[in-house]
């Protein structure tokens, strides 16, 4: 038999060789779908899972009830109630005209709109409306349609409608804070949202006897504010009056504690109601939801003379025993910078300068202690940058760069000019001049606790800076402000029986750097009692349209309303004799003033010991306020308007 030839020789050793390369590729392809299983198992199998989970369930959420917030006794000042989500499964759909017609007539909805989503079996589950009453659902309900899906749903509600409105803020229709407070501390409110699951087939249908799942919500957190709600509806009433009464554009007032730096209570005026927020003008809505005492800057006038007071005081450039000349102006640098009597006050004792909230002798300090030295004190005080307030949109305020300050500068920034402060920064500084020289972090959280009352965090005072100036500078400054408010341009926030400092202010507006005529920014900073302040009371009113912008008579009066309830509501009683009290007595009657000249109107109201300020520069007196033969008290302002 012939031998066969073959191709190709084999020998034991490519045998082998071969047997190697196959079990090589073997195992490279063993190895590579073990790899591949790992990975799916391992990387994706979290998003496979629950891709697999929602193509073999359908949910409902179940959303988590959100946080109340309470002022510090414990009255809701925001809160939820009941509403539920209307949704409809196509596949679980008998109907389509039947779901159509009962979510139209009951939701007052498009029936056309309603029959196509009903019919739509491409999408699993579609929501029909969000926030349905509990009437209107238990009407769904007891159509017993198959297909259409409620969920409960939690929206929110605010007991006194436009209390608090910039404070506490609002939220999206589905429950997600958008301003205020709500947007703040959204994190702790919201909670997290559960779901309830039901197996189904392929197609969407949900399986007879299939098993359900439910992933219960967690409810947020309860805030707890520093706020105190009686204090605050005074505040509120106060607001509405200023702006009412007094013409103006808009009004705020803040309440701080000045011994922790707790916001008692804040407001602005013109405001909203939280229940009906105005989303449908949105330059409406945001010119009424800024907190004005937080984000605006303005230049404070005379208020700001506290702290070019405290500063001067600790520094050891001016003592109460100085006595000051007052022409009714300075010559600064070759410029002639008038003091808002530009008669003049003459002759004055640091107290009297106070009093009489002389432009002049302000000057006068903010140049005894240079640049440097009162820079160094206004930056202690908190000026020119953040504070830290628990609240979205605080503005740092603006202080000119100390290296760009000309001597100019620094005498108008001694009475409260060239610079621009929050109403927040001034009351928050001001309240360091009295508590002994500490600048406290300014707060609105009080505490966070859970729905069954446990207690979660509890916020503490935060010192921001100690010894800014000493005890006994703050004890003068004190005493030298419950002068004012005895004998000076504060008397209209004067309460029988209760010791009472403040200090008010006047400033005009400026635009593109230039002075606007007749627009002004009106305020007065009080605290009580005067000798271990309690309440710091600050209230701005920006261009009072009246005629009348002193802050003596557009701010003072309303302060001194809130003090009196404040008295009321915390029982504190008077703490001085109200026997005989000259200051609060009206036994004298106001003298008709038109015509005559300024000097003449001036004498006869000091004849009458009653104070004076002016308003214009001419020399005869063409109106008055309070009107003649009003009854008046010993000290009592009159407002002398010139030609």
């Amino acid at each position: 038999m012939p031998k066969v030839k073959l191709k190709y020789e084999y020998t034991i050793s490519s045998i082998q060789k071969r047997l190697l390369a196959c079990f090589t590729i073997i195992t490279l392809i063993f190895f590579m779908l073990f790899f591949r299983l790992g990975y799916i198992q391992l990387i994706e199998g979290k998003s496979l899972q629950e891709k697999a989970l929602s193509q073999w369930t359908r949910d409902l959420p179940l959303q988590a009830v959100r946080g109340l917030i309470y002022d510090n006794s414990g009255t809701v000042l925001a809160e939820n109630y009941t509403t539920y989500n209307v949704y409809v499964r196509a596949s679980n759909v008998i109907s389509p005209a039947k779901v159509a017609e009962v979510l139209a007539s009951i939701l007052g909805l498009n029936y056309d709109d309603v029959y196509k989503k009903a019919k739509n079996k491409n999408v699993s589950e579609v929501l029909i409306k969000l926030q349905v009453d509990q009437v209107k659902a238990l009407q769904i309900i007891s159509t017993n349609t198959a297909g259409i899906y409620l969920s409960v749903n939690n929206s929110r509600f605010y007991p006194y409608d436009d209390l608090l409105c910039q404070v506490l803020g609002y939220t999206t229709i589905d429950g997600v804070g958008q301003s205020g407070l709500e947007a703040y501390y959204n994190k702790y409110l919201q909670g997290v949202n559960g779901y309830s699951l039901t197996e189904s087939d392929i197609k969407g249908t949900e399986l007879d006897s299939s098993l359900q799942t439910y992933i219960p919500a967690i409810d947020g957190l309860n805030l707890t504010l520093t706020i105190d709600y009686q204090i605050q509806m005074c505040v509120e009433s106060a607001l509405k009056s200023m702006v009412m009464e007094q013409n103006a554009k808009s009004a705020s007032i803040i309440v701080m504690n000045p011994n922790n730096g707790e916001i008692v209570a804040i407001g602005t005026s013109p405001s909203f109601d939280l229940n009906e927020v105005p989303r449908d003008d949105l330059s409406l809505l945001n010119a009424y939801s800024r907190l004005s005492s937080v984000v605006d800057m303005y230049e404070p006038g005379s208020t700001f003379k506290i702290l070019t007071l405290a500063s001067a005081i600790d520094s050891g450039k001016v003592t109460t025993s100085d006595t000051f000349y007052d022409p009714g102006y300075r010559i600064i640098a070759g410029q002639k910078i008038k003091c808002w009597k530009t008669t003049g006050h003459g002759n004055e004792t640091l107290s009297q300068a106070v009093n009489n909230s002389c432009n002049s002798v302000f000057m006068d300090l903010a140049l005894r202690m240079g640049i440097e030295e009162f820079y160094d004190y206004l930056n202690a005080f908190g000026l020119g940058s953040n504070l830290g307030i628990d609240f979205y949109g605080e503005s740092s305020g603006m202080l000119i760069p100390e290296s760009e300050v000309k001597i100019v500068d620094l005498a108008r920034i001694g009475f409260g000019q060239s610079v621009a402060i929050t109403p927040l920064q001034l009351i928050t500084a001001s309240c360091a001049t009295i508590n002994g020289g500490t600048l406290y972090e300014p707060h609105l959280l009080k505490e966070i606790t859970t729905s069954s009352g446990t207690l979660v965090k509890t916020v503490n005072p935060t010192i921001i800076r100690s010894n800014i100036i000493s005890q006994s500078t703050s004890d003068t400054v004190k005493d030298l402000l419950e002068t004012v408010v005895k004998e000076g341009s504060g008397k209209n926030c004067y309460i029988s029986g209760y010791r009472i400092g403040g200090k008010t202010g006047t400033a005009q507006k400026y635009e593109n750097g230039v002075i606007i005529n007749g627009k002004y920014v009106s305020s007065f900073l009080g605290f009580a009692p005067a000798d271990n302040p309690e309440y710091v009371i600050l209230a701005v009113v920006d261009e009072p349209g009246n005629g009348v912008y002193y802050g003596s008579i557009v701010a003072a009066p309303y302060v001194k309303q809130i003090f009196e309830k404040i008295f009321t509501l915390k029982n504190i009683q008077p703490t001085t004799s109200v026997v005989n009290d000259v200051l609060a007595t009206k036994t004298i009657v106001a003298p008709d003033l038109a015509g005559k000249s300024l000097s003449e109107a001036c004498s006869i109201l000091l004849g009458l010991s009653l104070q004076y300020e002016i308003a214009g520069e001419g020399g005869i007196v063409t109106s008055q306020t309070p009107a003649p033969n009003t009854m008046l008290a010993k000290n009592d302002l009159v407002l002398l308007r010139t030609d």
